[in-house]
């Protein structure tokens, strides 16, 4: 299967600000290009496209940042650049550090993956490292990323710091062959790591030792599902003075599983689509056993721990990696953008449900937003509306689409597409052709205006939008002489109310110029003289009676009792 590139596009905003994420486009020139108009019409101070390209058999991003461009030149911290980022280590030690562990497993990735083995594992067997090394360049590519990152937010050589990282990873790797000879490492059996636990929690190189004897523990495990069931294993045995450093590193080594997509694929077994594993990752989040086939004992103990809510950078590496999947640009379901909608809807319906400490509102309403940008694009609409048969069923389409993403410049830029149909000529030919019936095409436009108007338009669009349709369907009924034939035609001033009042109430009346003549020729009727007595002996009611009934009409109808009253009596 080929890997699937798409082309990100950062902007920043000020001498300091940060980058933030603008749009996804597939092609690279039209990326750069869309960068480039940004700082021509001063949008940004600062730009970048950056390159993504996916892995198909690990799972993962590759990251390369094909342009930049910006009017203020300024030295910015190493987090607000280019991943992966560079934080100085000092001494071996340094490089076991949250952010030394993250950014190497980000690194190493595909060979972790291929290896079937986690940073923690990798970093404290002999064996492993002696395997990395005998690669010959996949270490030390890692390093020249990691001194190239450094040397973007210093003014040392890369030459010199590729040097300097050299050195520390050596010192590391030398500790780890001088520690597995002299066996500083303990082989601890599954009961014994309680005991080992307690004996380290007070030790400065507890974590590094306990780390080492759960590294050997896994060497024999069959795959990601064994090992993750291994280390949970190990948590029934956390008790004691031991409990809160054992559970600390089963927590980490479980988080760098589950940071690797290649390795959370492996856990959930293949799925048909994007989508099934993008609901099967959120059912892992929440706690709840995914649907999965085969036999996955690591993997359905490891949501009983979800569901009581323990392995908190475990959960966290999950909620994190749901939200890289919601920002990239596979579709949930390709085949269709119905479907896609119905999939997303119902991911987000369970996720809201994990919003907390471990998954912000904010960062999933911006995945969100970001994944709705993707489907409102001139290629993805234009395939969506490909079977539409008729130009209602293009605008229907259309506000499924408004009905399902967020966001306000999305909506504005789905607006976009709306408006052209329902100006074209095609547009007003169709509603105009008199082979189909009046009421019909009226009561068609009134349900597209209804759905305009309860959409998340911004207003003078939408009131753009409704007018025009108000103003197709009043050229119709002029067309038609609707009202003229009705007056010329039912003579009853009672038949006439109840057909003009069937009009308004039951969704053939555009609201503008349409709502407004019919109202009028309802009024007109009302003031007929012996209106009242005939509606009443028409209904068989007593008067009141009915000018009750018949005010509660006309208020749906959208005129007020007192205007209808005044109407009746004058």
């Amino acid at each position: 299967m080929p890997n699937e590139v798409h082309y990100e596009i950062f902007s920043r905003q000020g001498s300091k600000g940060g980058w933030k994420m603008l749009d996804v486009r597939s092609d690279r020139e039209v990326a750069i290009e869309f960068a480039k108009s940004l700082m021509a019409e001063d949008r940004a101070t600062g730009v970048k496209v950056v390159k993504e390209t996916y892995n198909s058999e690990t799972g993962d991003y590759l990251t390369l940042k094909i342009f930049e461009d910006g009017h203020n030149q300024f030295k910015s911290t190493p987090a607000q650049e280019d991943q992966p980022h560079a934080l100085p280590c000092f001494k071996p030690d340094d490089l076991y550090s949250y952010h030394a562990r993250t950014t190497a497993s980000r690194l190493l990735a595909e060979y972790l993956s291929r290896n079937k083995l986690t940073f923690t594992e990798l970093s404290h067997r002999a064996d492993a490292l002696e395997k990395l090394e005998a690669t010959g360049t996949i270490l030390q590519h890692a390093i020249q990323k990691v001194a190239v990152a450094q040397a973007a937010s210093t003014t040392t050589p890369v030459q010199q710091i590729v040097k300097t990282l050299n050195e520390l990873v050596n010192r590391a790797i030398q500790k780890v062959y001088r520690d597995t000879r002299d066996k500083y490492f303990p082989a601890v059996p599954l009961s014994g790591f309680n005991g080992l636990a307690a004996k380290l929690c007070s030790d400065p190189d507890g974590t590094y030792v306990l780390n080492g004897a759960i590294a050997n523990y896994l060497r024999n495990a069959k795959g990601w599902d064994d090992k993750v069931l291994r280390l949970l294993a190990l948590t029934e045995q956390a008790d004691g003075d031991g409990r809160t450093l054992l559970l600390a590193s089963i927590d980490t080594v479980i988080a760098e599983v589950l940071g690797g997509a290649a390795a959370l694929r492996d856990l959930i077994g293949a799925q048909d689509c994007f989508g099934d594993e993008m609901a099967n990752l959120v059912e892992l989040f929440l706690g709840a056993e995914p649907k999965v086939a085969g036999t996955h004992n690591g993997l359905t103990a490891l949501t009983h721990h979800f569901a009581a809510d323990d392995l908190p950078l475990a959960r966290t590496a999950i909620a994190q990696r749901l939200m890289a999947e919601f920002r990239s640009i596979k579709r949930l379901r390709p085949a269709s953008l119905t479907e896609e909608f119905q999939t997303l809807r119902k991911i987000a319906d369970r996720l809201v449900r994990g919003v907390g400490k471990y998954l912000s509102h904010d960062d999933l309403i911006a995945a969100f937003t970001l994944r709705s940008r993707r489907l409102v694009t001139n290629e993805t609409l234009s395939e969506h509306l490909a079977g539409a048969a008729t130009p209602d069923d293009k605008v229907n389409r259309l506000l499924d689409v408004e009905e399902n993403i967020i966001g306000a410049e999305n909506k504005r830029r789905l607006a976009e597409f709306i408006v052209p149909i329902i100006t074209a000529l095609s547009f007003e030919t169709y509603f105009q052709n008199q082979k189909l019936p009046i009421l019909s095409r009226l009561q068609t436009l009134s349900h597209l205006q209804g759905r305009v108007t309860h959409s998340g338009f911004q207003e003078p669009r939408k009131q753009e939008i409704a007018d025009f349709l108000d103003r197709t369907a009043n050229e119709i009924e002029q067309r038609a002489k609707l009202f003229e034939s009705l007056l010329a035609n039912v003579p009853n001033p009672i038949e006439r109310t109840n057909r003009l009042l069937k009009l308004c109430t039951e969704g053939y009346v555009t609201e503008g110029r349409l709502a407004t003549r019919t109202r009028e020729l309802l009024i007109a009727q009302l003031s007929k003289p012996g209106f009242l007595t005939g509606y009443a002996a028409h209904t068989h009611r007593e008067a009141d009676a009915a000018i009750a009934e018949l005010t509660a009409a006309l208020g749906k109808a959208g005129i007020s009792a007192e205007t209808g009253l005044k109407s009746i009596m004058a």
